[in-house]
């Protein structure tokens, strides 16, 4: 397991990573809120090495925690168009630097 504590605005405040027994990585990310900094997304996604060698989320969820600690499950984004070219490019042991 791999853990790093980060401050600024375009990295997490926390991220976490494990490989799981079938070679997926497993992350979890937690960001400062956008328009509330003492709110914070949680971002959770498993990754997977798919068939043609390349990574891709096969799951995701993302939770809003206000300030005043209610939690909201998070709508899922769907992926951007150009996903599939930068799977090459992300290492899935280190979390994007956005969350999806």
């Amino acid at each position: 397991m791999s853990y790093t504590l980060e401050s600024g605005k375009s990295k997490p405040k926390a991220r976490f990573s494990t490989r799981l027994p079938n070679g997926d990585y497993l992350q979890i990310a937690v960001w400062a809120g956008k328009t509330d900094p003492a709110a914070e997304v949680v971002n959770v996604q498993v990754r997977h090495m798919a068939d043609d060698g390349e990574w891709m989320t096969a799951g995701k969820l993302a939770v809003y925690r206000a300030k005043d600690g209610s939690y909201t499950q998070l709508p899922d984004r769907p992926p951007a168009t150009a996903s599939k070219t930068l799977s090459k490019q992300l290492d899935p042991t280190e979390p994007s630097a956005e969350p999806d």
